[in-house]
């Protein structure tokens, strides 16, 4: 049974020389395919590894300008909220004048209520002055 094993692993003791030739060929040209599969494998890889990079790249970038643009409004909020309650308090000034002059002066002057803002912000009382929106003021989520 070794003779068997030994004459059919063996192709060049009794063989024709050109098949033992094409077989040789053949494994070359197979190894080189193999060889240039490999690399087009490691070339996608890193390809793709590449395009993982950037993409991660550009997602913190884009979380970055929309925090950034978040603080931002948030900061501008801030000034407006401030700038509403200064403005109650001189209304509330110039309504407490409007009293003390109707008590001493006799004079009729229709006070109106003054609304609280930062209770109701949904219900302020500014119908025609409307918000104009610009293409930078806008954040997207």
């Amino acid at each position: 049974m070794a003779s068997i094993q030994c004459s059919a692993s063996s192709g060049s003791e009794g063989g024709d020389p050109q098949i033992d030739e094409r077989k040789r060929k053949r494994m070359l040209s197979n190894r080189e395919s193999a060889r240039r599969s490999r690399m087009r494998k490691q070339k996608q890889l890193e390809d793709l590894t590449d395009e993982i990079a950037r993409r991660e790249q550009e997602a913190r970038g884009g979380h970055q300008g929309q925090e950034e643009a978040c603080v931002e409004t948030e900061a501008a909020n801030s000034i407006l909220r401030a700038q509403t309650m200064e403005l109650a308090d001189r209304l509330r000034f110039l309504n407490s004048i409007l009293e003390i002059a109707e008590e001493v002066g006799g004079l009729s002057v229709e006070i109106p209520e003054i609304p609280d803002p930062l209770l109701r912000p949904w219900q302020i009382p500014h119908p025609t002055q409307p918000i104009m929106a610009t293409s930078n003021n806008i954040i997207l989520r």
